[in-house]
């Protein structure tokens, strides 16, 4: 809603603030630029805003805004300068470069990359456009490096993916919320209005993740788990739940399917195990299951950091059937939600942008999906190309036989947000033709033969779908300089180019009823909401399958989307990291999002007022790690793995764990986390693991204004295209069953001991032999020891004749230690106590060694 201020030429309008999925309220008064704004009084921020969305309008008019569209002097030549040019010039270009790609490699080889901050019209149309115009299946997004995890365990479980399948407003009534590798107080600070409501009420907030990050300060407890070992934390709260009577099997027999086979597989993560898996101690397991289950109302919140990895989907999965277990999902006031991040993160995969959806959330291999959204087009069904690549595996084959050799860029930094960031900028020069629409020349656009400028958030009309599921509109409050169009009027000019304009329109309101037609009997059913109604009702609740319908704020209250109406357990096994540290890599580094900046940093490094709350890039790093390193706060730190280098200012802080680095992913060049990230790919979702691999840290210098990149010749070569890696499930070593009782196993006495030098090891007594039965599994949890001579002794614990583990015990001495990392035992394998002495010294050893077999 925009009103003229009278006897001004300006205007106030009612919108929303262009970063995260809160879609926070805002009021705009534009004419004369420079634009102002306030936050609104609008449902999921209530009048709050974070420093990016009052720093917003600082970018329509900054200096470094494109307005021309860009090309290179020399086309075909990308050593040549980009210099500015006319939108016909520039769009001949692309066409030009499009038809003699498929031309001479076929359909296929022009793809297209979006984002999930383009508006839901947006994204339809580029994901139509690929379809129709383009005839190409080449077609992914930047949301699949965010939500694909949690939407992949979402449409498993619940039968539909809506992140959070209940209002914001819930997690403030809620007793008890866990939150698993969530950060809102950084990433989204107007939503912690609600985490603070709750806490007034006396409500518990946990939270999970290895950083003791701002929200993790304020919370009832805070668990610290090694990056990586999630899923097995949340298979052993479930292995609590059942071994303490704590499922509610009313709502698990009357609700679900699939519980036997989930309860057999967390047999095997007994709290013991699962402590010196993850790290959380078994007390600390208790207390958030018993939270969890003794709450009226109980809320499980997942994020990037429990989803970001090569066992992403697996992961939310784990979670998922706790909480199914517990009897959450469809619970008033409770149940499981993933905190999506990207403005329009969950409208953007939901419309057309993903390589196997259509409109609607709609599987592209359905007929009868094609059929529908077919005839929405008015193309023939056959014409609709099949499911293409996902987004990494998308950009690791540019350029390559088979692959994409022309690709057309939306509203993202791939060189700056893709895992194993300098591989994806090599393949990105081995393109035939690269064109970006942005507004700034971002990293990728830097690389790109034609550049087209976009218009901005405040510039353009549509509708974008926030955390919540709550569609919202996004309203024109100014005008775009002089000569910049935004992309949907883009897409149907280039579209109309290549002699398909009679399908496409460049009115936003035109596409969105059509937009509304292709979803309308999908999942996400969009056909009921009209920008009229958005206006009078502040937003809906998809789905919305008719005009007279209400919305659905509340899914599962009755059914799930599923076929019967049932939820799906689903059995998951936890599996190590892609990369696990060793010699030459010895730390765990993690990524993510700091409050001053946003994704790939191309709006929010530009501006004046964020610059001022995250100048330059820092790499956190323990006071332990720090001092073993000799690195002191500021000191320039370079971070290496094996895929490249990169150097940051180091924030030496105790809020990470000690064999932990973390780094932000907003900087490019010198500075990219994503040079360094892994791009194993989740089996399910496609999702990259981002949040684990392999580093090694030096410190290269003192504190320096600017951080000088690393030396060209020590960075690795990169790799050449190859298939993603998948992760493979451990395999059971035992017989599952749904007994999930322990049985401890002990190795223990007092023992005489004669010493033959320490050198020479030997059995101590045959009672400290234990075979593990065969179909059973065994672990080693602690050892306990006392010495009564005057000398060093010292106990060797062998497996199957190979010492594993020396304990030395001083003289007159005791010792006792926790064995958080020996590995499962499987059946037949013998394990023994050896013992040795100085020579000739005799006296007595105490032994206990402690096991449990299940």
């Amino acid at each position: 809603m925009s009103l003229p201020d009278p006897g001004t030429s300006t205007r106030t309008t009612e919108t929303h603030c262009p970063y995260c999925s809160l879609q926070c309220g805002v009021t705009m008064t534009a004419g004369d630029r420079p634009a102002t704004l306030v936050p609104a009084d609008f449902p999921t921020n209530r009048g709050g805003l974070c420093s990016k969305g009052w720093s917003a309008p600082e970018l329509l008019d900054h200096p470094e805004r494109l307005t021309r569209p860009l090309v290179r002097a020399d086309p075909g030549d990308r050593s040549s300068p980009l210099v500015e040019s006319t939108w016909d010039d520039a769009l001949d270009r692309i066409v030009t470069a499009v038809r003699a790609t498929q031309a001479r490699h076929g359909h296929d080889a022009v793809g297209c990359f979006g984002g999930g901050g383009l508006t839901n019209e947006q994204a339809y149309q580029f994901g139509k456009f690929a379809r129709v115009a383009l005839r190409t299946s080449a077609i992914d997004y930047n949301g699949r490096f965010c939500m694909s995890s949690a939407a992949g365990a979402a449409v498993r479980a619940f039968g539909i993916d809506r992140g959070m399948p209940f209002p914001l407003a819930d997690i403030g009534a809620a007793d008890v919320v866990v939150l698993v590798g969530s950060n809102p107080a950084d990433t989204m600070p107007p939503a912690m209005q609600y985490f603070d409501a709750g806490r007034e009420r006396g409500a518990e907030h946990v939270v999970i993740d290895p950083r003791r990050t701002n929200t993790a300060r304020h919370a009832s407890l805070h668990v610290q788990p090694l990056p990586g070992t999630d899923l097995a934390l949340a298979n052993g709260l479930l292995h609590i739940a059942v071994a303490e009577g704590l499922v509610d099997a009313g709502y698990v027999a009357a609700r679900t399917t699939g519980f036997a086979d989930v309860r057999a597989g967390v047999a095997g993560y007994w709290p013991d195990r699962v402590e010196r898996l993850t790290g959380v101690p078994v007390e600390q397991q208790r207390r958030i299951v018993f939270a969890l289950a003794r709450g009226e109302r109980s809320i499980i919140l997942t994020a990037r950091g429990a989803e970001q990895h090569r066992s992403g989907t697996d992961t939310a999965q784990a979670w998922i059937n706790l909480a199914l277990a517990l009897g959450l999902p469809g619970r008033e006031g409770s149940g499981w939600a993933t905190v999506t991040g990207q403005g329009n993160g969950q409208g953007g995969r939901e419309h057309g942008q993903k390589a196997d959806q259509l409109p609607g959330y709609r599987k592209i291999t359905d007929p009868a999906a094609r059929a529908h959204v077919a005839a929405v087009w008015g193309v023939d069904p056959d014409d609709i190309p099949g499911p293409g690549r996902s987004a990494f595996e998308l950009l690791d084959r540019l350029g390559t036989d088979g692959g994409v050799r022309a690709l057309l860029v939306m509203a993202s930094n791939v060189a700056v947000s893709a895992p194993d960031a300098r591989r994806v900028i090599s393949r990105l020069g081995d393109l035939d033709f690269l064109a970006v629409s942005d507004f700034f020349l971002s990293e990728t656009a830097e690389l790109a033969d034609v550049v087209l400028p976009s218009a901005m958030w405040a510039e353009e009309e549509g509708t974008m779908t926030n955390l919540e599921g709550r569609v919202i509109r996004r309203r024109r409050a100014m005008d775009p300089p002089a000569g910049v169009r935004d992309d949907l009027q883009l897409l149907a000019e280039l579209a109309g180019r290549l002699g398909a304009g009679d399908k496409f329109s460049g009115d936003a309101e035109t596409v969105f009823t059509e937009l509304g037609r292709a979803s309308a009997g999908g999942a996400a059913d969009y056909s009921g909401i009209t920008y009229q109604r958005i206006d009078a009702e502040q937003g809906l609740f998809w789905p919305v399958p008719s005009l007279d319908h209400p919305g659905t704020p509340r899914l599962f209250t009755d059914r799930f989307a599923t076929p019967d109406g049932r939820a799906r357990f689903w059995r998951v096994e936890h599996v190590d990291a892609h990369e696990v540290p060793d010699a030459e890599y010895p730390y765990v580094l993690t990524t993510g999002r700091v409050l001053g900046q946003y994704q790939s940093g191309t709006q929010t490094r530009r501006s004046r007022s964020l610059q001022l709350v995250a100048p330059t890039p820092r790499a956190e790093l323990h006071p332990d790690l720090a001092r073993t390193l000799g690195i002191g706060p500021d000191d320039v730190v370079e971070l290496a793995t094996r895929r490249g280098r990169a150097r940051f200012h180091a924030l030496v802080t105790d809020a990470v764990r000690p064999d932990v680095v973390f780094a932000p992913f907003h900087w490019g060049g010198g500075s990219s986390a994503n040079a360094l990230t892994d791009p194993a790919l989740d089996p399910t979702s496609r999702m990259p693991a981002f949040k684990v691999c392999a580093v090694a840290v030096r410190r290269v210098g003192g504190p320096e204004e600017r951080i000088p990149p690393p030396e060209p010749a020590l960075q690795p070569q990169p790799r050449p295209h190859q298939a993603p890696t998948a992760h493979t499930p451990h395999t059971p070593a035992r017989r599952r069953t749904t007994r999930v009782k322990s049985t401890p196993r002990f190795l223990h006495g007092v023992y005489p001991i004669t010493g033959e030098g320490l050198g020479r090891p030997g059995p101590l007594d045959p009672a400290l032999r234990y075979q593990v039965p065969e179909g059973r599994t065994a672990q080693a949890l602690y050892f306990r020891g006392g010495n009564s001579t005057g000398e060093l002794v010292y106990l060797l614990l062998v497996r199957d004749g190979e010492p594993m583990r020396w304990f030395p015990i001083g003289a007159k001495g005791d010792c006792h230690v926790p064995l958080r990392v020996v590995e499962d035992l499987d059946g037949g394998t013998v394990v023994e106590l050896h013992a040795a002495a100085p020579l000739g010294v005799t006296g007595e050893v105490v032994v206990d060694l402690g096991l449990v077999e299940v």
